[in-house]
């Protein structure tokens, strides 16, 4: 079957739509589903020391929608209260499962959280679109509901830090733009403030985005992923990683035109400039390494995003950014080799003594 195309306006790009055809996105029934009554912590798939907490969010038009909390609690004294936490929000297609990270906090004596978004990972649910949303802003219901919980946990005055990979790096600026005095610090993994190939790009395509998603929103675009970066993290592929690849699938859930739109909002809202009033660590690989043809130097780039462009948009989020280059590092810096992570942590706990928590 040939692809359909949708008519842009006048002198922008022509974005093809994947064929009509049955639903192959929607989760199936043997999907593991992370659910407790509200307000309690339950066991977590992640296994001894983490548990999991669903957040009962508004209904969309795809029925009831969740997100879920999960908690790392090593083996200490129960009566003692971290001052400190950490909240991490994971990126596109993806789930919380960097259990290193989580390990890293809490031997700091930092508390550790992680939120699974709505539609994603332990939060998706059979009815509905994986990762859709149309408005980024949505997601403040969640971030929202995840910081009542810590600090119901921790105490009203605890210093809290928001961490976000990829997608999650974009949602969580933008969270901490609007809501100025919320947190202590802000750390970034790779961000995805910017459209791959340049902010031209972006306004020449967001027109014809925009239209589909007017039109269209859950038309899924053409999906182009060809498996390298899975290939550089899965232990089945020469990768250290094993994870549920029914929440993290290859190729990637299906690009739609309505999250499309609402990413490259959020990409041309960075380009002007945010005001983020906390001290930001923004960490990317000092490589991109983009090619239709799998090498193994793949296993030490980024492979997803343009880290030059990312490293330029990071100085227009706030008055305090520091950006920190790493070689030999992938996409989720966390999860490159053990030489290039131990880096990674060394420079977040170097940032974390100066500015982290102020």
């Amino acid at each position: 079957m040939s692809e359909r195309t949708t008519s842009g306006t006048a002198g922008t790009p022509v974005l093809p739509v994947a064929p009509v055809g049955p639903r192959t996105d929607v989760p199936d029934e043997d999907v593991p589903t992370v659910e407790s009554p509200p307000g309690t912590w339950v066991p977590d798939v992640l296994g001894p020391g983490y548990e999991a907490q669903t957040l009962y969010l508004a209904p969309d038009d795809e029925g009831a929608v969740v997100a879920t909390l999960v908690r790392h609690r090593p083996e200490t004294d129960e009566t003692l209260r971290p001052a400190r936490a950490v909240l991490y929000l994971h990126g596109w297609s993806d789930y919380f499962f960097q259990t290193g990270l989580a390990e890293h906090w809490t031997a700091r004596g930092v508390a550790f959280y992680a939120l699974d978004l709505r539609k994603y990972g332990r939060s998706l649910r059979a009815h509905q679109t994986p990762g859709y949303v149309d408005d980024l802003e949505t997601y403040d219901e969640e971030l929202d509901a995840a910081l009542a919980v810590v600090r119901s946990e921790l105490g009203a005055h605890a210093r809290v830090m928001l961490m976000g990979h990829s997608t999650g790096g974009l949602v969580t600026s933008l969270w901490a733009h609007r809501h100025p005095g919320r947190i202590a610090g802000l750390v970034l993994n790779s961000p995805w403030l910017e459209l791959q190939g340049s902010g031209l790009l972006r306004h020449l395509s967001s027109p014809a985005v925009a239209q589909l998603a007017r039109f269209q929103p859950k038309a899924p675009l053409p999906n182009i992923d060809p498996g390298f970066y899975n290939r550089t993290l899965s232990a089945a592929t020469g990768g250290e990683w094993t994870y549920d690849e029914r929440w993290r699938p290859t190729p990637a859930f299906p690009v739609r035109a309505g999250w499309l739109a609402a990413i490259m909002t959020g990409h041309t809202l960075v380009a002007r400039g945010l005001s983020v009033d906390v001290p930001i660590l923004m960490l990317a690989s000092t490589r991109t390494l983009i090619t239709p043809r799998w090498h193994d130097d793949m296993r030490s780039a980024d492979i997803v995003l343009d880290v030059e462009l990312l490293a330029r948009r990071a100085v227009q989020l706030g008055p305090c950014v520091t950006v920190v280059r790493i070689a030999g590092g992938i996409h989720d810096l966390v999860l490159s080799a053990p030489p290039v992570r131990a880096r990674v942590y060394a420079e977040i706990d170097r940032w974390t003594a100066g500015y982290g928590w102020t």
